[in-house]
């Protein structure tokens, strides 16, 4: 009885890494070695946008996905298969492990996260595991969540909306009447409002918390 293959669409925007994927696959498309279900290249795509459309168009039963290309990054891409496409797994594979992306591909919906120096052997356990709904993790991207859980939050995720209109216009050189009179109120208001920016960010003086914000990309 011929055991039907797991379909895989691979993402990424080098050609050469999807030709190189593409011939793992191939290596796999067989059940001859006995470690599962073969695996087939169902369709490939070089961004998120044509991922997603791709997706809706074939429905494969596993994506790689890679993590960072332009148009519409892996994070995205991947939360819009997984919201429109939910039988289709995802498995991030990229060249980056910092904690950051991690946590937003698996958020996103992905089922692992992969880096791409995997061996054809571990990536097709992978791909075996996510279409049985298990998931992987490569050591490093466990790793890198680990000390990702254990960072100090971000400076400025407490600032309000006005707080961050104010702290913007002190970025800009304004004083606290010329910010007053940018957002129509009082002198008094805004110094409040500088009072409470300083606080939230750990700060004792406008020149900090301006040097703060540049550095941290607090204001975008």
């Amino acid at each position: 009885m011929t055991t039907k293959p797991i379909r895989v669409m691979i993402v990424d925007d080098h050609a050469m890494v999807r030709r190189g994927l593409a011939t793992i696959l191939k290596v796999f498309d067989d059940s001859s070695e006995g470690a599962g279900r073969p695996l087939q290249l169902a369709g490939e795509a070089e961004n998120g946008v044509a991922a997603v459309k791709l997706c809706g168009e074939i429905l494969p039963d596993v994506v790689l996905m890679d993590m960072v290309m332009p148009e519409m990054d892996g994070a995205t891409a991947t939360r819009a298969i997984c919201e429109n496409y939910p039988q289709v797994q995802v498995i991030a594979l990229t060249s980056y492990k910092e904690g950051n992306l991690v946590k937003n591909a698996l958020e996103a919906g992905a089922i692992g996260y992969l880096l791409k120096d995997v061996s054809a052997d571990e990536l097709a356990r992978a791909i075996r595991a996510a279409h049985s709904g298990r998931a992987t993790l490569s050591p490093e991207a466990a790793q890198a969540l680990v000390e990702a859980a254990n960072l100090p939050p971000a400076p400025g995720l407490d600032l309000t909306e006005r707080e961050r209109e104010v702290l913007a216009l002190m970025v800009e050189g304004l004083n606290n009447v010329q910010i007053a009179g940018r957002l129509t109120v009082s002198p008094s208001t805004i110094k409040s409002h500088v009072s409470n920016v300083l606080s939230k960010l750990g700060v004792a003086s406008r020149t900090e918390a301006v040097t703060l914000a540049l550095r941290s990309h607090i204001i975008s």
